[in-house]
């Protein structure tokens, strides 16, 4: 799968998550099996480019893989200067969020709110296309409510305004993360648009995957939650789609090196006083489906300091591992 002039390792893509895909995430999902991973979306407004949040969302240094920056806000001219910014600190391509249902999104008309002016959209994407010499890239919803599914209109807008890619997470904004995903929309415009398509919407396990992709013929896949607290779910896909077999599940052993590896990049990245908070919800992720899994949490989430909870965790996986082999 190309974007642009961009050639993936394969059609996975990790799709961008606030407060999730920062850059250890990032990295740990490229490791293990995306073929691209997408930054958190980043506000156009200039004015919020210098807190902390803003930066910490531009780190890039030392970042294997296609750097994809996503971008939300409203104004075309404020939209070309946000993207000519993150440009010129790294990103190689520019993905626009028009996807995001969240309330304090959508109540700025961005997000997905965009997709009921679509004039506004054509003026956004074709203000952001020319001021970038970058691929561009969208993400959408099938539109409004299930009454106003415009994603096909947005799509024909998106690829005459010189738009590389285009992702459709499968439910209407008013559906925000309730039901189940619909994939017809994607295959229709699929059909109808010569850009490459990437499907997004409850994508959690290889059969979904290859079902998903099957059925719309999307040209790459998205995957969002699944991949919390299950990073390697992209090299378990990309197996199967290959081989039609299932990759053997990570050992304890590798659960424990890849987690820990996660939380010494949060540590890194955001220090001693917010790493160690950032880091419970991606270990409670992680632990999900263990029976002792929301037990253990409720002691780990008390603990302030990193060293105290890599302690904690190296003795959880210790008992686990001593399990197993009684």
């Amino acid at each position: 799968m190309h974007i642009g002039n961009y050639q993936l390792d394969n059609p996975l893509i990790l799709a961008p998550m606030a407060g999730v895909t920062d850059q250890p995430f990032r990295q740990l999902c490229k490791q293990l099996g995306a073929g691209m991973t997408v930054s958190e979306m980043i506000t156009a407004d200039p004015r919020l480019w210098n807190s902390k949040k803003s930066r910490l969302r531009r780190v890039h240094q030392g970042e294997v893989g296609i750097r994809s920056v996503q971008i939300a806000g409203t104004e075309p001219e404020i939209m070309a200067l946000a993207a000519q910014h993150n440009v010129e600190h790294g990103a190689q391509i520019i993905d626009i969020n028009m996807g995001c249902p969240a309330k304090k999104v959508c109540k700025k008309a961005a997000g997905s709110a965009l997709l009921q002016a679509p004039d506004l959209v054509e003026r956004i994407l074709k203000a952001v296309v020319t001021a970038v010499d970058v691929p561009v890239t969208l993400k959408i919803r099938t539109g409004q409510d299930a009454d106003n599914r415009n994603g096909l209109a947005i799509a024909k807008i998106a690829e005459e305004a010189g738009i590389k890619a285009l992702a459709i997470h499968g439910r209407t904004r008013s559906d925000k993360f309730m039901g189940e995903a619909e994939f017809e929309t994607i295959a229709l415009i699929k059909q109808a648009v010569s850009i490459p398509i990437m499907a997004n919407g409850d994508i959690d396990s290889p059969e979904k995957a290859k079902w998903v992709k099957d059925y719309t013929r999307a040209d790459g896949l998205m995957i969002g939650r699944a991949a919390q607290g299950k990073p390697w779910i992209f090299r378990e896909i990309w197996h199967f789609l290959q081989t039609g077999e299932h990759l053997e599940s990570p050992s304890w052993q590798e659960i424990q090196q890849i987690l820990f590896q996660h939380m010494n990049g949060l540590y890194q990245l955001y220090g001693e006083v917010m790493g160690p908070r950032i880091a419970r919800k991606h270990v409670s992720w992680y632990l999900q489906e263990q029976d002792d899994g929301k037990e253990f949490r409720r002691t780990f989430n008390k603990i302030e300091d990193a060293e105290t909870q890599l302690e904690t965790l190296k003795y959880y996986f210790k008992q686990k591992q001593q399990a197993k082999a009684a």
